[in-house]
């Protein structure tokens, strides 16, 4: 008990003292030399993984990685801009027309020029329009057409090598038209037809046909030809030469005046009725043909 007492006096005699509580852990701060404002560069560690992760976040969300073939595209279309549009684009002549198998049907669309054609045509028909005159341009680039229609329009005129590069052409048909004079004619010609018009004998040079080596069918009635065309090609079958002011024809004409032995028999029809002249009186000029012409004989 004795050695007891000592001990708690001195226990007795010290201040009680609680431990103080654990210090929490608070923002890390962080100073930056030469901030005027230590404040404005606290930041904490989870805020600043958030803003880390918030701006990965985004990029990822934002950068799209195009494939080469985008990038070449891109490429190609700001450097070769699109070509700009042109009239015929605008309103293609298989709209305005029908086009079908090479074929082209303009009739009675109130064109005044001949159409561009798309390069593959063969055929055109135009009939009954308002086309006055033909150039050399309107066939320029169509080197395959083989028959050519413009019954009906205007034609007034008709350029020198219009249809010149047509060397395929087999039908050229000019009816009812204005013309006075013909134009050269391409070399293969089976048909030519240029019946109601205006052509006088002076329109026709004298190897208009002279050359034709093909032509079968020659349709020149209803005109204004004083006489015969002259150099009638041998390979001739049908001729119409009807109602217009013939008033001449000689030996020549059809047959070979120092010949008595020619016989031309391939044609099968010669038409010269409604014109002024009696063939009663020629009798010569129709020697060597198989049939006699149609016409006033009396």
């Amino acid at each position: 008990m004795r050695a007891l007492r000592p001990a708690l006096l001195l226990l007795l005699s010290v201040p009680l003292v609680q431990p103080a509580p654990p210090a929490q852990q608070g923002p890390r701060v962080t100073y930056h030399h030469g901030a005027d404002h230590p404040e404005e560069t606290l930041f904490s560690q989870d805020s600043e993984d958030k803003s880390l992760d918030g701006k990965s976040i985004k990029e990822k969300e934002t950068t799209i990685i195009p494939d080469e073939r985008s990038v070449q595209l891109q490429k190609d279309e700001s450097v070769t801009p699109p070509p700009p549009k042109k009239e015929s684009d605008e309103m293609p002549t298989c709209l305005l027309c029908v086009c079908l198998s090479g074929s082209v049907y303009c009739e009675e669309v109130d064109i005044d020029a001949v159409p561009p054609l798309p390069k593959e045509s063969s055929y055109l028909y135009a009939r009954f329009n308002k086309i006055k005159k033909l150039t050399a341009k309107d066939f320029a680039d169509i080197p395959n057409l083989r028959r050519l229609d413009f019954t009906g329009n205007l034609i007034e005129d008709i350029e020198d090598g219009t249809f010149s590069k047509l060397s395929l052409l087999e039908e050229l048909t000019l009816a009812e038209n204005q013309l006075l004079k013909l134009p050269v004619l391409p070399p293969k010609l089976t048909l030519f037809n240029a019946k109601y018009n205006k052509i006088k004998s002076r329109g026709i040079k004298a190897n208009t046909f002279k050359r034709l080596n093909n032509l079968s069918f020659l349709y020149l009635d209803h005109n204004a030809l004083e006489s015969v065309p002259l150099n009638l090609p041998e390979s001739l079958r049908v001729i119409h030469l009807q109602f217009n002011n013939i008033t001449s024809i000689t030996d020549d004409t059809f047959c070979k005046a120092n010949d008595t032995r020619y016989i031309r028999d391939r044609i099968e029809e010669i038409r010269l009725e409604g014109n002024p002249i009696i063939l009663g009186k020629h009798p010569n000029s129709f020697i060597c043909l198989k049939r006699l012409p149609v016409g006033s004989y009396f």
